[in-house]
């Protein structure tokens, strides 16, 4: 059975930026789009381990912002060329909540 925490609310993650939660796995990024989907990786670039919470968030995807590799939110995979994946949560939005699946 899926354990949902509630994390903030919608607002409380800016547009096209990200909010930053411990985990006893390390940090997550929770990121909001423009559309307001939210997506929650892994707060680590597996290319050389940046933060991407601190990246920049356009579409669906996130840019690292130490080396620029970009990322797709939904998956956690890098976009081609480049190889890798940063670990993907669960998350969902119900009345303006956010919750991630830990």
């Amino acid at each position: 059975m899926a354990d949902w925490k509630m994390l903030c609310r919608i607002e409380d993650i800016p547009q096209l930026g990200s909010r930053v939660v411990k985990s006893a796995d390390g940090d997550i990024a929770v990121f909001r789009t423009s559309s307001d989907d939210v997506f929650a990786l892994r707060d680590k670039c597996p290319h050389k381990g940046g933060p991407l919470s601190q990246g920049l968030v356009h579409g669906t995807q996130v840019t690292c912002p130490l080396h620029g590799w970009k990322l797709h939110l939904d998956s956690g995979e890098v976009v081609a060329p480049d190889v890798g994946c940063s670990r993907r949560y669960p998350t969902k939005v119900d009345a303006g909540n956010v919750f991630l699946e830990i």
